[in-house]
């Protein structure tokens, strides 16, 4: 005879943990676009933006979203057009990615960068750049590889701080 110690039920909440959905931000998203990436300004990892940031720039932002209204990622994409002479179209680059917590390894920012790169592909981008002070695994896992300075638009490095020694990925489209 076999005996085996029963297994407490788990929750219906465990088993059913949210999804999140994908859409473009709205103007009601900015204060939480803000409050959404305060933990990882406060890390490091993100750099300090003022919140008129996320009010003027919030058509740049696909956020996760998970059903009730909270805001669990975002991503932005600002969009480049090709300077004078630079033998290239418009590029974009991904800014301000950041995952609740509770929600990493989720699937939440890959689904936020699928998204960006389906955007990105039907706007005719030719590439995305990004920036990372961490690894930047799941840029890497998606094509992204480490690329130069020179290569990406020439106004967003300028933006960069060199204190922060950010390593440069892009990805062809």
């Amino acid at each position: 005879m076999i005996t085996a110690t029963p297994h407490s039920a788990l929750p219906a909440q465990a088993l059913l943990a949210p999804t999140s959905s994908v859409r473009p931000a709205r103007e009601g998203d900015a204060a939480a676009l803000s409050e959404l990436c305060q933990p990882f300004v406060r890390s490091g990892a993100l750099r300090e933006r003022p919140a008129s940031v996320y009010v003027t720039r919030v058509a740049d932002f696909l956020v996760a979203e998970v059903p009730g209204g909270a805001l669990e990622g975002c991503m932005g994409l600002r969009v480049h057009p090709a300077g004078s002479g630079e033998g290239r179209g418009s590029v974009g680059v991904l800014y301000n990615f950041c995952v609740a917590g509770h929600r990493q390894g989720h699937g939440v920012g890959a689904a936020l960068l699928r998204t960006a790169m389906s955007v990105a592909r039907a706007r005719s981008l030719g590439a995305l750049f990004t920036a990372t002070t961490g690894g930047g695994g799941l840029f890497l896992r998606y094509g992204f590889a480490p690329t130069t300075a020179r290569l990406a638009p020439p106004s967003w490095v300028e933006s960069l701080d060199p204190r922060r020694n950010a390593r440069i990925l892009a990805k062809i489209l």
